[in-house]
């Protein structure tokens, strides 16, 4: 079936923490306001609006409705996604298909995300449920630490991977984070920091973690025809999406030094995109934890199998290394307000691409200008990869 080509021509983020300072649609506007003034469009000129929210957090059960209404875009079609971690790349999948496929002209994603709105044990609760709740969660109290400290000892034991490794990774998005003025967590941190902080489930520790956290993010998106018609001068297309799901009872997989979800889905977006691994200049993997990253090093081909720990020691995937990835800070320190991670990976893309980056020290150097978003749900139980291009 023949498509139309897409672009993101306008960005938003706000401050991602703990912001109890604002409700939920005030906090999705922050984003959507930066996003349309980007863009050089107003509410009322958005036909479709996806909304990418969990909402299990806080107090509105129809988010799309309410940040419709306050966003000043009552009477666009609206359209609230659930994937899990991964809602915010399913939110920007909504919005390119309904473009690509001739619906619309112009669409609007936000993600948002106010789980500080619950205390900590609550949060950790709803967000264990999100794996298989009557075995693993209700039998055996796995939540999300436990499901990837499984993952952790499994390479440590088949590839030699260490606690120090893991905590490489922590250290480098901190540095990154720091840098980011809206990072939840601005704080360079070492690799004894790390170390010495207090086991979640081992081998992860406290600053192996992402943390709890509030924020949202926006992008604008149109077809070429509306492109051209804006004079939008650096339109960033969206040249592949891959996409596909694993087991949610992690007792059915084969192995535990993957996920295939993430093999697949990359898979299809670099065979949509015509590229290979190699030609990525930039990527924002899911790392909320620090052995999620290491594992999509190895998932997305940045390197072969077992040999993602080898990247980070020899700091290879920071700027002027062979893939600069997570230089916002990542989920680990930038923070993970589910619902607006994967549309905030596109808007720091973006600007990475556009070489808008501020401090320029957290610019990827680019010649192909090629970029990709990996973002996942639960434990691989979603996955979407998306592939930008300038």
């Amino acid at each position: 079936m023949k498509t139309r080509r897409v672009a993101i021509i306008g960005v938003g983020h706000s401050k991602f923490g703990e912001r109890q300072d604002v409700n939920v649609k005030e906090l999705a506007f922050e984003s959507i306001k930066e996003a349309l003034n980007d863009a050089g469009v107003t509410p009322k000129d958005i036909p479709y609006l996806s909304v990418g929210s969990i909402g299990v957090w806080y107090e509105e059960p129809l988010p799309a409705v309410a940040i419709a209404e306050y966003s000043g875009m009552s009477g666009a079609g609206l359209y609230k996604v659930e994937a899990a971690c991964a809602t915010g790349s399913a939110a920007i999948h909504t919005a390119y298909s309904a473009i690509a496929s001739g619906y619309v002209d112009l669409a609007l994603v936000v993600g948002v995300e106010k789980m500080r709105e619950v205390d900590t044990l609550t949060a950790m609760e709803l967000m264990g449920r999100a794996g298989s709740y009557l075995w693993e969660f209700e039998n055996f109290g796995l939540t999300f630490p436990g499901y990837y400290a499984l993952y952790a000892t499994a390479h440590m034991n088949r590839f030699g991977s260490t606690e120090e490794d893991l905590a490489l990774v922590a250290v480098k998005a901190h540095g990154y984070g720091a840098m980011n003025p809206l990072a939840h967590l601005r704080r360079e941190i070492s690799v004894e920091d790390v170390l010495s902080s207090h086991v979640i489930a081992w081998p992860l520790k406290l600053y192996d973690c992402c943390p709890i956290s509030d924020g949202s993010a926006a992008a604008v998106l149109a077809s070429e025809e509306k492109v051209r018609e804006l004079g939008i001068d650096t339109p960033v297309w969206i040249t592949g999406i891959g996409m596909s799901s694993g087991t949610g009872t992690l007792s059915y997989r084969e192995d535990y030094v993957g996920l295939e979800a993430t093999v697949k889905a990359s898979k299809q977006a670099y065979r949509m995109a015509g590229v290979t691994p190699s030609d990525v200049e930039v990527a924002e993997v899911h790392d909320c934890f620090t052995i999620a990253e290491i594992l999509a090093y190895e998932d997305l081909g940045f390197c072969g199998k077992g040999e993602g720990h080898k990247l980070v020691r020899e700091g290879q995937t920071e700027v002027g290394g062979k893939i600069p990835v997570n230089l916002d800070g990542g989920l680990k320190s930038k923070g993970h307000p589910i619902g607006a991670t994967g549309v905030s990976m596109m808007v720091e893309l973006t600007k990475q691409l556009r070489e808008e980056v501020e401090p320029r020290s957290r610019q990827a150097p680019l010649k192909k200008y090629i970029a990709l978003a990996h973002n996942v749900g639960g434990t691989g139980h979603y996955c979407y990869v998306t592939i930008l291009r300038r």
